[in-house]
């Protein structure tokens, strides 16, 4: 991968990790559809992925750090109990993270590998996109409550919706927000429940891969997998203050012209495969 490419990549999956549109997808589309020469088994490869990892996931745990402070301190105040609104919401995060951990070690190689083709992951994004439209009509029906009126169930649920994301070309932020918007939460309240669910599962899958970041050599260099992880982070702490100020105005067909456009990139990668 050369430079150019590498940094391109880490500006992408920074934007596509937070955006409803499928990071691992456009992992997989873009660079087969613009021809670079990448070898995602070769060992620099996954070392770069790590770094770009706990890039985002030190973007999103900077930016809701004043309410990491405020969970984890509520959450001592209370012995862990629920005896507070902010070690309620911990309580319902630990819920929601335990499916999504759980089947990603279990299963995550496995449906990863069953999605070595762009034509399938192209199909899927579409089918991502549908999902997002389909979306809007459950904010409208059943969107209002607030975090603390989320049931430890509907946490569950949420976790268990995160965990589609192991499939490329689904989103891990669409899925998590069209299911707490499914429980009835509002489109704000669903998205910062669903970026602050995803800091801890995408920070522990890059700490996990650590040992190949130290342990790798190849065409990518441990300096510039660290100042890819940067920009990828910077990009995610962007992509989160620009989503989060976006759901906080849209109430109401927020999802739509992510879907269309997950809908439109697979079309037209279909149609450029079958040229």
């Amino acid at each position: 991968m050369s430079t150019l490419h590498a940094i391109l990549f880490a500006i992408m999956q920074g934007i596509s990790e937070l955006f409803p549109i499928s990071s691992l997808g456009h992992g997989v589309i873009l660079p087969d559809l613009l021809h670079w020469n990448l070898d995602r088994q070769d060992p620099s490869f996954l070392a770069f992925m790590v770094t770009l990892h706990i890039g985002t996931a030190l973007a999103l745990f900077l930016y809701f750090l004043k309410d990491w402070i405020e969970l984890i301190g509520g959450f001592i105040r209370a012995g862990g109990r629920p005896t507070n609104a902010e070690s309620r919401l911990v309580l319902r995060l630990i819920a929601g993270t335990i499916p999504a951990g759980l089947i990603g070690l279990l299963l995550e190689k496995k449906l990863r590998g069953l999605f070595g083709s762009t034509e399938l992951v192209l199909a899927v994004l579409i089918i991502n996109g549908i999902i997002l439209i389909a979306g809007d009509f459950m904010v409208k029906r059943n969107g209002g409550r607030s975090l603390d009126q989320l049931s430890y169930g509907s946490a569950l649920k949420i976790g268990l919706a995160q965990a589609l994301a192991l499939i490329p070309g689904i989103s891990r932020s669409g899925v998590t927000l069209i299911a707490g918007v499914n429980a009835g939460l509002s489109y704000a309240s669903s998205a910062r429940f669903a970026f602050l669910l995803a800091t801890p599962i995408i920070g522990a899958a890059g700490v996990l891969e650590v040992p190949k970041l130290l342990h790798s050599h190849g065409q990518i260099s441990l300096g510039m997998s660290v100042a890819c992880g940067l920009i990828s982070g910077i990009c995610a702490y962007i992509s989160t203050w620009a989503l989060m100020r976006y759901f906080n105005k849209h109430e109401i067909q927020a999802l739509r012209p992510f879907g269309w456009y997950c809908i439109g990139l697979g079309l037209l990668g279909l149609a450029l495969k079958l040229l």
